[in-house]
């Protein structure tokens, strides 16, 4: 009598894994910060240059105008990446992952060039958010998107 084995093919498992979790619920924190600075408060900076400067190591508006679109955009990748935890084989939630990770990732490595490079103008706390906050956030968590994408 023969003897077969089973081969059984790994499925990703149902349920949000806790990268896309975090990845989700940091866009919805960062979606909402920007809705709050839409209302013209500029905290945690005194002034909405101030703000600009620490924020993007450059002079730049934080209008409704141009920071609503941001918050809607990351109201949508939030959903996105959110759905893609939940249904790793949903073809738009891959896509939306996908595209966060490539924006993490990219990000990432221009602040290393501008932690290594410096940033002419960009003020006293830009620097330091950059090399301490926002370049290590960037990079460790698109690895660890990326790391999800490719299970």
């Amino acid at each position: 009598m023969a003897t077969t084995t089973a081969v059984t093919e790994e499925k990703p498992t149902p349920g949000t894994t806790a990268t896309t979790r975090a990845s989700a619920a940091l866009l919805a924190v960062l979606a909402l910060v920007h809705v709050y600075w839409a209302t013209g408060a500029t905290w945690p900076a005194h002034s909405e240059h101030g703000l600009s400067l620490a924020v993007l190591g450059s002079a730049v508006s934080f209008g409704p105008a141009v920071v609503l679109p941001l918050a809607a955009l990351e109201g949508v990748a939030s959903a996105g990446v959110y759905a893609y935890g939940r249904n790793p084989r949903g073809r738009i939630p891959r896509l939306i992952t996908a595209a966060f990770t490539a924006g993490l990732l990219a990000r990432g490595a221009a602040g290393v060039a501008w932690t290594i490079l410096g940033k002419d103008g960009s003020g006293p706390v830009f620097p330091w958010l950059n090399a301490l906050l926002y370049t290590p956030l960037c990079l460790g968590l698109g690895w660890a998107v990326l790391r999800e994408l490719r299970r």
